[in-house]
C-alpha cells in the first residue's frame, strides 16, 4: 500500500506525530529528513518541509518522487484574516492563492505563469474527510487541551472554517499588511507561507492535497500571545488529534 504523505513548515508544527507511528524509520532526502511508518494501519510519511514556498515546494516534489505518495497533507499555523475566523480556530483550505504572485503586464497578477490559473483547489473527498475530523475534534477541545491553557492563550470557542487560504514569501504580522490583504483577497481565510506551492505541485502529479491551518494570530498588530507556547500547547495538539481521528476513519 502507498503512503500518505503528512507535511509541516515547523518541527513543532508535528511534535507528537513521529511518537504516533508505528515501525518507525527514518532516512534522509536531500537536506530532509523523513520519518515512514504506519498510524491505524495506514503507511504514512512524515517530513519537516521548512518555511516558505520554495521549501514546501522543494519537499513536496521529493516525496511524491521518492514515495509515490496517494496525497499529501499540510499542517501547522496560520494567521487569520477572515472576519470571525480566531486565534484557536481550524481552517480546512478548500484553495490556495498566492498573494505575492505578480508577473504582470505579461500575465494578470496572481495568475501563475503558463498555468492560466491564480487559484489552485485542494482535494474536494480528502478535503471534506479532514473538515469533519476537525470538527469531531473541536466538539470538545478540552479533551486535547487544558481549559487554563485555552484562556491564557486565548482560545474561546474554537470553530472550523473552510474557504481560501492565500500564501506568500512574507511573514504577515501588522494591521497595514492584513488590511492590505483583505482588501486584495476578500475571501481569503487566512495566510501562510507554503500552501500554494504544495498545491501547484500536487496538482503538476496529480496528486490529491489537502491542508488543515490552526490560527495562531490575527496577522496583525493585535498579536499578544506566546507563539511557541501556542504552537506546543495547542497546535500541535490538535495536529494529533486531528490526524489521528482522520486516519482511523480512513
Amino acid at each position: 500500500m502507498k503512503p500518505i504523505a503528512i507535511v509541516g513548515a515547523m518541527q513543532q508544527e508535528l511534535a507528537g506525530l513521529k511518537q504516533a507511528l508505528q515501525n518507525p524509520h527514518t532516512v534522509k532526502l536531500g537536506s530532509r529528513q523523513v520519518t515512514s511508518g504506519t498510524w491505524h494501519g495506514q503507511p504514512v510519511v512524515l517530513a519537516l518541509s521548512h518555511i516558505g514556498k520554495v521549501a514546501a515546494a522543494t519537499t513536496a516534489t521529493a516525496l511524491i518522487e521518492r514515495f509515490d505518495v496517494t496525497a499529501l497533507v499540510f499542517t501547522g499555523v496560520a494567521g487569520g484574516l477572515g472576519p470571525g475566523v480566531n486565534v484557536g480556530d481550524m481552517v480546512v483550505a478548500t484553495e490556495f492563492l498566492q498573494h505575492d504572485m505578480d508577473a504582470s503586464p505579461l500575465f494578470p497578477i496572481y495568475e501563475v505563469p503558463m498555468y492560466g490559473r491564480a487559484h489552485f483547489p485542494t482535494d474536494v473527498r480528502l478535503t471534506q474527510s479532514l473538515q469533519a475530523a476537525a470538527q469531531d475534534i473541536l466538539k470538545n477541545p478540552a479533551q486535547w487541551i487544558d481549559m487554563e491553557v485555552m484562556r491564557e492563550l486565548h482560545v474561546y470557542a474554537p470553530k472550523v472554517h473552510a474557504g481560501m487560504v492565500v500564501s506568500g514569501d512574507r511573514f504577515v504580522s501588522t494591521t497595514v499588511e492584513s488590511q492590505d490583504l483583505q482588501q486584495r483577497q476578500p475571501r481569503a481565510l487566512a495566510v501562510e507561507m507554503e500552501g500554494a506551492a504544495v498545491a501547484q505541485v500536487c496538482l503538476d502529479y496529480g496528486v490529491p492535497f489537502a491542508a488543515v491551518r490552526t490560527i495562531s494570530d490575527r496577522a496583525d498588530d493585535s498579536a499578544t500571545i506566546d507563539f511557541s507556547r501556542f504552537i506546543h500547547e495547542v497546535a500541535s495538539r490538535y495536529t494529533l488529534a486531528l490526524l489521528g481521528t482522520w486516519l482511523s476513519k480512513r
